[in-house]
């Protein structure tokens, strides 16, 4: 009985992935934005979940949520809107982002089948030093598991490790993920392509990065 959220904004230019501006122009990054989180769901479509749910900030979600419960983002920081997330559901719930479209279904396989009884929590480090996966059980006391998130400052070279040690000092066991790269840069996202280059991101930074065939046309 495990729950994957997969948090996400609307894919409109000027919102999402701002950073790959210039050399992208915004709608292509926004463009670009919307074939990462195709990705990111084709990759969570074979793992067999019992609820799937979309934080969504945004009016229309993408078609390829189709079966997913659209849950609207609660109003703040970015650490208010991930606890949210786990006040909101019970059982086992594992969280990512929009930012890996390299991610495979394998690299989330261990959540569902190796949860074991000494395991309270799977952590995956995004390698700029963010986390791009935070899957939790219940707790076995009263406590609140948006708490475990609340306060951790977000957007930093160190989120991971900040949000790593507050699950450890509050005495869960954490197993970790692969480290992946979170996309936000230009370079980020000609590196992910490489690693996966047969998905939809790929391709369509292909198509945005490639020489045109005019070029030196007159």
């Amino acid at each position: 009985m495990t729950t994957i959220v997969v948090i996400a904004k609307e894919c409109l230019p000027g919102r999402v992935k701002t950073r790959l501006h210039p050399p992208l122009s915004l709608e292509q990054a926004a463009e670009l934005a919307a074939a990462s989180l195709d990705d990111t769901l084709a990759a969570l479509a074979a793992l067999p979940a019992t609820r799937r749910i979309l934080a969504f900030d945004g009016v229309i979600a993408p078609l390829a949520a189709a079966g997913y419960e659209i849950l609207p983002q609660v109003e703040g920081t970015l650490d208010v809107r991930l606890a949210a997330v786990f006040d909101a559901c019970e059982g086992p719930t594992v969280l990512v982002g929009m930012d890996t479209p390299q991610l495979t279904s394998a690299q989330l396989e261990p959540v569902f089948t190796d949860w074991t009884d000494d395991v309270d929590a799977w952590f995956g480090f995004a390698d700029d030093g963010g986390f791009w996966a935070l899957a939790l059980n219940d707790l076995a006391d009263a406590r609140v598991r948006g708490d475990l998130i609340r306060g951790v400052p977000m957007s930093r070279d160190d989120t991971g490790a900040l949000q790593l040690k507050r699950l450890t000092d509050a005495g869960l066991r954490v197993s970790l993920l692969p480290t992946l790269t979170d996309v936000d840069t230009i370079d980020d996202a000609h590196r992910v392509a490489e690693i996966a280059p047969t998905g939809g991101f790929a391709a369509a930074l292909t198509a945005m990065t490639a020489p045109s065939t005019t070029d030196g046309l007159r």
